[in-house]
């Protein structure tokens, strides 16, 4: 391979520009080569709009290009799999949009795809990569919190368009599927590990969409967790991390967008502060980490391996909401 990755876009996603075309104009390992789209003069559009060299008739057109790397898969949930599955197919490497499949079956399936083949395959937690996020762990494992006792992660935002693709249920949409996915994994990282579901109660959209979830986490350490998502709820905006020890406690306002405004403030027997970070987007990091597993086999922090975790979790709240589990499309 070049000194370039030339990744391909599957669909005109309104994600793509943030989490793709726009990092990938600041990082010389990357090109974004091509896009399709099923309608072709959306996909037209916008690979005119953002540079694009080429746009194919089809999502199977694109994967089989052999001038392309690597593909980025920003369709519906429900739809993650099977391209993520077809790219592997044909050698391609994957940058998937979180959650990673419809539920962990699913995962453990392209997971196990994915380590018969030396392709690199990550799922898009971009928040993971950032500077705010490493240091959260950071002062964890130092112990100045002293030993863990809660972990509360929440990622509430309004979707008030009950027409839009993420209310769903054939697409594996709700709001655990594309909020809650990242409290969850938020609450796995910032807890230590992998929990039990206790409990959770979902409010509805329909009944088998939920448009807000809460529910209850055990940590094998002993220590509980809450994870709250929300698409539309009483809970508007709430984008926070909370880690309680029994030496301190800190706390994080936006940890999943950063880049827009942020803070990591911090109580323990050394006082209270209150830390900063740069401003360059998570996506930017997200990308140099995909370049350089790909251009150097560097390792991820979002392998397959996290994501059927991650996934295993948000099965279980269902289960315990006493929901269908979501399916591939």
């Amino acid at each position: 391979m070049s000194a370039q990755i030339r990744i391909g876009i599957l669909g005109a996603a309104n994600i793509a520009p943030m989490a793709l075309t726009k990092p990938a104009e600041e990082n010389a390992e990357v090109v974004v080569a091509a896009v399709a789209a099923r309608d072709l003069s959306r996909a037209q559009t916008f690979a005119t709009k953002h540079g694009i060299a080429r746009v194919h008739e089809s999502y199977e057109a694109l994967i089989a290009d052999p001038d392309l790397d690597a593909v980025y898969n920003p369709l519906p949930n429900g739809l993650h799999g099977r391209w993520t599955r077809a790219a592997l197919a044909a050698g391609k490497h994957v940058l998937c949009e979180k959650p990673f499949t419809a539920n962990a079956a699913e995962a453990r399936e392209i997971a196990e795809l994915a380590g018969q083949s030396d392709r690199v395959v990550m799922e898009a937690f971009h928040y993971r990569y950032h500077p705010l996020a490493l240091r959260v762990e950071e002062i964890i494992a130092s112990g100045e919190l002293g030993k863990l006792k809660r972990v509360e992660t929440a990622m509430c935002f309004p979707l008030p368009k009950f027409s839009d693709i993420r209310y769903n249920y054939s697409l594996a949409g709700g709001a655990t599927m594309d909020a809650g996915c990242y409290a969850v994994h938020m609450a796995r990282t910032f807890g230590g590990g992998t929990p039990e579901v206790v409990s959770a109660q979902a409010k509805l959209r329909d009944p088998q969409i939920d448009r807000a979830m809460t529910a209850e986490l055990r940590f094998a350490d002993g220590h509980t967790g809450r994870v709250r998502c929300s698409m539309w709820s009483s809970d508007l905006l709430r984008i926070s991390a909370r880690v309680v020890g029994d030496n301190g406690e800190l706390g994080v306002l936006n940890p999943v967008l950063p880049q827009m405004f942020h803070r990591l403030s911090v109580r323990s027997a050394d006082g209270k502060r209150t830390e900063r970070f740069p401003r360059r987007a998570t996506y930017a990091y997200q990308l140099d980490a995909f370049a350089a597993a790909v251009l150097r086999g560097e390792p991820v922090k979002t392998p397959p391996a996290d994501a059927i975790e991650n996934m295993t979790v948000i099965d279980a709240i269902y289960r315990a909401a006493g929901l269908p589990l979501r399916q591939p499309s």
